[in-house]
């Protein structure tokens, strides 16, 4: 069985180099955020947003648990607000959309702020940078931001903008990411 989370981290790990700067716009627990303080090292920067303090709690444990250079700056703020925090161009960015793993699951990413965070994150993308989103259309939220994604991603210049997804077809609801690469 294909390991989507695995094959997401063997995207990334082919744009992180020591001292870059990657963007986690869903930390949640943290999962994404530990990886990519290890993946950038001390001279990196990292920027890992949640709305939920449980989530912040959560990562910064996790993160310190694991003796992670302080490399990263976590931020209780929706990940729509990108561009008030970051101003250098980011060489990775994480989406992992839906909710809070063993938190409240009627608080979701929505639409109203995915779809602005993706832009921002594309203004925001580097030369040869990676935005990697994970949607799960299991919920009817989800289902939406992942149609709505779909449908804005797949118009972007195919000159400048390689989008690609990666999906179990014979799942419909189970999770999937979408890969979007600067040339």
């Amino acid at each position: 069985m294909v390991d989507l989370m695995a094959l997401e981290k063997q995207f990334l790990s082919a744009h992180i180099k020591d001292g870059i700067t990657a963007v986690d716009f869903t930390m949640g627990n943290g999962h994404d955020t530990l990886f990519l303080s290890k993946a950038i090292g001390e001279n990196g920067k990292l920027y890992a947003f949640d709305i939920q303090d449980r989530a912040l709690e959560n990562t910064e444990q996790r993160l310190i648990e694991n003796e992670c250079p302080k490399n990263y700056t976590l931020i209780k703020a929706s990940h729509s607000l990108v561009k008030d925090y970051v101003k250098e161009k980011i060489n990775v960015g994480v989406f992992n959309l839906g909710y809070l793993p063993g938190g409240d699951k009627s608080i979701t990413t929505l639409r109203e702020t995915t779809l602005p965070a993706v832009d921002a994150a594309l203004e925001l993308l580097a030369d040869d940078g990676i935005i990697l989103i994970a949607i799960y259309p299991g919920h009817a939220e989800g289902e939406v931001e992942g149609k709505l994604l779909t449908e804005k991603l797949s118009s972007l210049d195919k000159k400048q903008i390689c989008v690609s997804r990666f999906t179990i077809l014979n799942s419909p609801t189970s999770p999937y990411f979408i890969a979007v690469e600067k040339k």
